[in-house]
């Protein structure tokens, strides 16, 4: 596998939740997102990282540290999360992500 994220996490309402995504791609990926699809919602970006300081981007109440995502957790998270690599390059490429189920 290319991309390697948590599998599945689960936490009690009110605690911190960190999820985390590294990759084995070379080092023209540098580039990481973290999306969230809600029941019945579409996709949604919720963190962008990456190692160019000046194009980080700040996702409200989702922290970002490297390659985690953390926050509190709250009854509406529950929710599957996808990580991404990408390169700084918008050439198309295989989507490589994985799935992770969390659950209150």
């Amino acid at each position: 596998n290319d991309v390697t994220q948590t599998p599945m996490l689960w936490k009690r309402q009110g605690n911190n939740a960190t999820m985390d995504c590294s990759h084995t791609k070379d080092a023209n990926h540098f580039q990481m997102y973290w999306y969230r699809q809600l029941p019945g919602e579409n996709m949604e970006l919720i963190v962008f990282t990456t190692t160019a300081k000046k194009y980080d981007h700040d996702f409200g109440k989702f922290s970002k540290e490297k390659y985690s995502a953390t926050k509190t957790e709250a009854l509406t998270d529950s929710a599957v999360y996808f990580c991404a690599a990408s390169t700084v390059l918008q050439i198309p490429l295989k989507a490589i992500q994985k799935p992770l189920l969390m659950s209150l």
